[in-house]
């Protein structure tokens, strides 16, 4: 294979496209000691944006709940362009819902933990996401589908 056909990943560029920060509860929330209940939910989404470049979405939310309060909500959405060149239509999806994802994942645990901390909270730390088996899950999900429903993976 020529140079000029070999697979080809690069990061153009990395930033926060959405953040948004909510504390309900004011300086009340503040005068409890109490832990609270974290749920983090995880999504992603790609776009083309031209032949070679790809956009690719991680969101997190995370809330922090006391009993059923809510303490804080954190809604970050990391987002990256990626110049992909020389890859098929079949192969390109693994790229933008694994690869693309384990890229922007410490930017956006970064980005949480960080803003989470300026609200005033303790720094959330995120564990560590497979992003493989998540993807393999979609897949997964997609087959059971009946036929006729159709589930987009990953463009």
């Amino acid at each position: 294979m020529s140079e000029a056909q070999q697979p080809m990943f690069s990061i153009e560029k990395i930033y926060v496209k959405d953040l948004s920060l909510e504390v309900p509860g004011g300086p009340q929330t503040f005068m409890q000691s109490e832990q609270p209940q974290l749920e983090v939910q995880l999504s992603q989404q790609s776009q083309r944006v031209s032949d070679v470049l790809f956009e690719v979405t991680l969101v997190i939310t995370v809330t922090a709940k006391r009993a059923d309060k809510t303490l804080f909500l954190v809604e970050v959405s990391q987002a990256g362009v990626f110049q992909i060149r020389n890859v098929s239509e079949a192969d390109l999806a693994p790229v933008l819902g694994m690869i693309c994802p384990n890229v922007l994942f410490p930017y956006a645990r970064e980005t949480v933990s960080d803003i989470v901390n300026r609200a005033g909270f303790p720094p959330v730390l995120l564990a560590p996401v497979n992003f493989e088996t998540l993807y393999q899950q979609r897949l997964a999900e997609a087959a059971a589908q009946p036929s006729g429903s159709r589930i987009e993976i990953a463009h």
